[in-house]
């Protein structure tokens, strides 16, 4: 993987990450400052459109880093954070079909579902994706 390939992934990740927590935060921790508001806070509509309209990157550097990374690196049969990188190939499918879902669906009932589901599945990505960066290549 290329340096280039590596900070499109890192920075996409972080955008979609770092959107999707304050979005999360604003929706599920703000009270709202009128009791007729539509929203909890103002920037709500703008992280909501930042986390969705970024989410399409992240799957673009994710299959990025299936080709040149993952890939390879099962073919080779690399031992190195095998682990943590299988964690978040299961991991991502979840997480992308709840988001997905999520914005499809018109009843409440699946919308609470898939909200869940995309809430724990981006909370343990987000967890494995830390951990995946900073264990050591040879442990």
């Amino acid at each position: 993987m290329t340096r280039a390939q590596a900070w499109f992934v890192h920075l996409s990740n972080l955008l979609v990450t770092g959107t999707g927590l304050v979005w999360g935060w604003m929706l599920l921790v703000v009270e709202p400052s009128d009791e007729f508001a539509l929203q909890n806070h103002p920037l709500q509509d703008e992280f909501q459109a930042a986390h969705v309209l970024g989410a399409p990157l992240l799957l673009v550097a994710l299959g990025i880093a299936w080709a040149v990374h993952v890939g390879p690196y099962l073919a080779r049969g690399e031992r190195a954070r095998r682990r943590t990188g299988l964690a978040l190939v299961i991991l991502v499918v979840p997480m992308v079909a709840s988001g997905y879902l999520l914005q499809t669906s018109a009843d409440e009932a699946w919308r609470a579902v898939w909200s869940a589901l995309h809430l724990v599945a981006s909370c343990l990505w987000i967890l494995g994706y830390l951990v995946h960066q900073f264990t050591p290549r040879r442990a």
